[in-house]
């Protein structure tokens, strides 16, 4: 079976998405809160195309699932799709404040899916504070002095940069990215010092 994506086509209104919530608890939380580390989340929905001959294949959230999170803003997960592998990937909203969730050719491959097919995704919110950082980004933060620079960036920053480089296909990519990693890390050193004086 494919795993590439084919040009995007609209929803029918009728398509129906069912969205299963995991954790126990009654009420969803209310929309101006965060959501809480280790809420299970899980639905079915279409794998759609995101852009015109590009590879980018994303999955709608239901809005029951965006209600229970409990904003519409990005949310850090770690997800399944059908039987892959579980991934780290951000939430990402888009007008009217919808969730979509990006699936990347290696978890369509193992997910044994294409555009247009019915996936099931579950997600377990992850805590944005809790950083991982690489052996090989951290060997390349410490060889420039820059450690510190990168742990002073806002946590979100920091799975940001390290999802990019996590997601890099080829190793000439992983190693451009650790470096833009370590340039980000630099000028957050940078503003530190300025700011002191």
């Amino acid at each position: 079976m494919r795993s590439g994506c084919a040009p995007k086509s609209r929803r029918a209104k009728a398509d129906e998405i069912h969205a299963t919530r995991l954790q126990s608890g009654s009420h969803p939380y209310p929309m101006k809160r965060s959501p809480a580390a280790g809420t299970q989340l899980s639905f079915q929905a279409k794998l759609e195309n995101w852009a015109e001959g590009m590879d980018y294949c994303a999955v709608p959230v239901p809005a029951s699932v965006t209600q229970a999170l409990g904003t519409k803003g990005p949310v850090l997960v770690m997800a399944r799709v059908n039987d892959s592998e579980p991934f780290k990937v951000s939430l990402f909203s888009t007008g009217g404040g919808q969730h979509y969730i990006r699936i990347k050719a290696k978890v369509r491959k193992e997910a044994k899916t294409k555009t247009g097919d019915r996936v099931r995704v579950r997600l377990t919110v992850l805590d944005r504070a809790d950083v991982t950082i690489p052996t090989d980004l951290m060997k390349a933060l410490r060889a420039e002095g820059v450690a510190e620079g990168f742990k002073s960036l806002p946590p979100g920053k920091q799975n940001f940069l390290i999802r990019r480089i996590d997601d890099a296909a080829k190793p000439q990519t992983r190693d451009k990215r650790i470096q833009e990693a370590v340039e980000a890390a630099n000028r957050s050193r940078e503003k530190r010092i300025n700011q002191s004086k």
